[in-house]
């Protein structure tokens, strides 16, 4: 009877990941006999890997039992240890991207149709000579085009990750619009498909780039390199498929042009529709202005800090590269002084590691940072210039501040310095409580997404300046 509660006895067990564990019992035999179950996809490599001698084992006890095929798949196409080692919001972003890339895929084998078309395949009256000149144009155009993009906004795309995500497969469907109709105007096709790379050029770069900043997102264990694998394989996966579906769809529709732009209306619509889902089903934890600014509008009035959740569901993805205020962080110092007495009225009263300087007519707040100035005091500086925002809106807000509000609202504009030198004591008081309400809300405080220039500046400090 002991050996045979012994061997009912689990003498070890194992689990992947977050899986459920299973465990291992003695057999008759002496041997191992493990408990059966739904194995993770690390197994598709054992599956190929030699077995020793005397160990094939038999039945759903062995550790070398068939694999599911649907853990397999996974192997292929998920990153390791998911979900755990992604996060939350990773799977429904996936899906919903895959829709998008479906969709974007057969939408470009019509305009790839349009564009052969118009170069003139299958065409024995066309020249090789003109067709490769206007694609060495197109190509020159769209490498021009790359460059300066990157260039004029490469900085801004960590910012607003999500809003140029959006912009980059909106202006993609554009692209393909123009490929389309370019046969259509063979007078003015060179220019037409030429402004099509154009576009498709710069949703590269705002697309790539962008994808690298939601897989930093997305990495929970420092594996962005297998993020970023396993996306490229679902990404090729999906435009396969696209690809079989395209071989039947082009002979169904090519003879019939307004067939063809009725298929690729239909397709853009859902293009569209998967992207916006795709984005809004993002829940990012670092602060940028748009969500800074949504938290704080929601901390004024109700006095608690929203989730993250909460605050990326209500984030504009369609009017978010034109806030309200004007907010820029890390502007030179000469750009707001140009004598003595400017740079004193500027210094006085100012304790924290910034300057700030508000424009009321403009609508614009400048901050000059501090060489000591760290991510901590850049969100305060940023919540700072929201605040005085705020105060040329309607809303409940807090009585310190509505009292500043009527001031502002009563008195001429050159009051402005001393509201804002009003506003240092009010947010002495309000921002450690709104700085714990955002750790405690699951917001990263200790980095964040706000868009901020190089130039760094000092100055001559009062005795309680504080370094953040």
């Amino acid at each position: 009877m002991a050996d045979a509660a012994g061997r009912e006895t689990a003498l070890c067990s194992e689990q992947f990941g977050s899986g459920a564990a299973r465990s291992c019992r003695a057999a008759a035999d002496g041997s191992l006999q493990w408990e059966a179950g739904d194995w993770p996809w690390w197994r598709i490599a054992q599956a190929f890997s030699p077995k020793p001698e005397g160990r094939e084992g038999g039945g759903g006890g062995s550790p070398m039992a068939a694999l599911p095929p649907l853990s397999g798949l996974k192997a292929v196409l998920l990153p390791q240890g998911f979900p755990d080692s992604v996060s939350p919001d990773y799977l429904p972003y996936q899906l919903w991207d895959s829709v998008q890339a479906f969709a974007s895929s057969l939408s470009g084998a019509l305009a790839t149709h349009a564009v052969m078309l118009g170069l003139g395949v299958g065409n024995a009256e066309a020249s090789l000579a003109a067709a490769t000149a206007t694609w060495l144009v197109k190509d020159s155009t769209g490498m021009l085009g790359r460059i300066i993009f990157a260039w004029w906004k490469g900085s801004k795309l960590d910012c607003n990750a999500k809003q140029w995500r959006l912009f980059a497969d909106i202006l993609n469907d554009a692209a393909m619009f123009l490929e389309i109709v370019a046969p259509v105007l063979p007078v003015c096709f060179t220019v037409t498909v030429s402004t099509s790379n154009l576009a498709k050029c710069i949703v590269s770069v705002a697309g790539g780039a962008t994808r690298a900043a939601l897989t930093v997102h997305q990495a929970r264990r420092n594996n962005m390199a297998d993020v970023s694998a396993k996306d490229g394989s679902q990404e090729t996966l999906v435009n396969l498929a696209g690809l079989l579906v395209s071989l039947v769809m082009l002979p169904l529709v090519s003879d019939c042009p307004r067939l063809s732009l009725g298929c690729f209306f239909l397709l853009t619509a859902l293009h569209i529709y998967a992207n916006y889902r795709a984005v809004r089903a993002l829940v990012m934890e670092t602060l940028n202005e748009s969500r800074l600014q949504l938290v704080l509008k929601h901390f004024l009035q109700r006095g608690e800090v929203l989730d993250t959740t909460s605050a990326n569901r209500m984030e504009p993805l369609w009017t978010g590269f034109w806030p309200s205020l004007s907010l820029s962080l890390g502007v030179p110092l000469h750009r707001l002084i140009s004598s003595v007495s400017e740079l004193q009225q500027l210094v006085e009263g100012h304790r924290e590691p910034y300057l700030l300087c508000w424009n009321q007519s403009r609508n614009q707040v400048q901050v000059v940072l501090s060489q000591m100035a760290g991510p901590e005091a850049v969100l305060r500086a940023a919540t700072h210039g929201l605040l005085l925002g705020a105060l040329q809106e309607d809303g409940p807000l807090p009585r310190e501040l509505e009292e500043l509000r009527n001031q502002l609202r009563a008195g001429p504009e050159r009051e402005s310095w001393a509201i804002v030198r009003e506003t240092y004591r009010v947010l002495d008081k309000l921002f450690p409580k709104f700085l714990e309400g955002l750790q405690v809300a699951g917001w990263q405080t200790e980095k964040h997404q706000l868009e901020v220039d190089e130039w760094r500046a000092t100055w001559p400090l009062s005795p309680e300046k504080k370094d953040l």
